[in-house]
C-alpha cells in the first residue's frame, strides 16, 4: 500500500519519514564534526560539499513530503491518545518542519554569500543570490548552529515519545511509522 489509510502510514510516507530522520541525524553529526576540521585535513573541502549536497537533497525530499501530505493525508491519531498528546505531537511536528526549513535557508545563506553556487554532487547547481545583507554568513551561521541543536533535541524527544508509546502505553504509534497494521 503506497498511500496512507485511516489507520496506518503507507510505504511512501514511511520511506520519506525514515529518510528524513536518518538525513537529519547524519547531517547533524557531520556538521558537528566538520566545524573542527583544520585547513590541512583531507576532509576540509569534502565534508562541507557532502553536507551541502545532502542538505539540498533533504530540502527537495521535504518538498516532496509536503506534497505527499496533500495527496495522502496522515492516518487519524489513535483513540487512546489524550488531547494534550495530539496537540503536542502536532506542535512538535510543525516545529520539526520549521526547523528543517530554517536550517536549509540558513545553510544556503552561509554557502552562497560569496556568490558561488552550491554544487549538488555534480548533478546540478543551486544558484547563489550572493550577499543579501551585512555579515550574512556569520548571522546565518549562528542561526544554523542554534537551530541544528534545537532540531536534534526535538527529534530526540519525538523518538523518545514514540518509544514511550510503544513500551509504556503499549499502543501502535511506533509500529504505524514502520507501516505495520494495528
Amino acid at each position: 500500500m503506497l498511500k496512507n489509510s485511516q489507520t496506518q502510514f503507507g510505504v511512501v510516507s514511511v520511506v520519506i519519514h525514515w529518510l528524513v530522520a536518518i538525513s537529519v541525524f547524519a547531517l547533524f553529526a557531520v556538521g558537528f564534526w566538520m566545524v573542527d576540521l583544520s585547513y590541512y585535513s583531507q576532509w576540509y573541502r569534502t565534508a562541507p560539499h557532502w553536507h551541502k549536497s545532502v542538505g539540498i537533497l533533504l530540502a527537495l525530499v521535504m518538498l516532496l513530503r509536503l506534497l505527499w501530505r496533500f495527496i495522502s493525508p496522515a492516518p487519524q491519531p489513535l483513540a487512546s491518545h489524550k488531547s494534550w498528546e495530539r496537540r503536542t505531537a502536532a506542535l512538535v511536528q510543525f516545529a520539526l518542519y520549521c526547523g528543517i526549513l530554517v536550517l536549509v535557508v540558513s545553510g544556503y545563506l552561509i554557502s552562497t554569500e560569496d556568490g558561488r553556487d552550491i554544487a549538488v554532487f555534480g548533478w546540478f547547481d543551486v544558484p547563489s543570490m550572493g550577499k543579501l545583507f551585512a555579515n550574512q554568513a556569520d548571522i546565518a551561521g549562528l542561526i544554523h548552529e542554534y537551530t541544528a541543536y534545537a532540531l536534534i533535541s526535538l527529534a530526540l524527544l519525538h523518538g523518545l515519545a514514540a518509544v514511550k508509546h510503544h513500551f509504556i502505553d503499549k499502543d501502535h504509534t511506533l509500529m504505524r511509522m514502520f507501516g505495520r497494521k494495528p
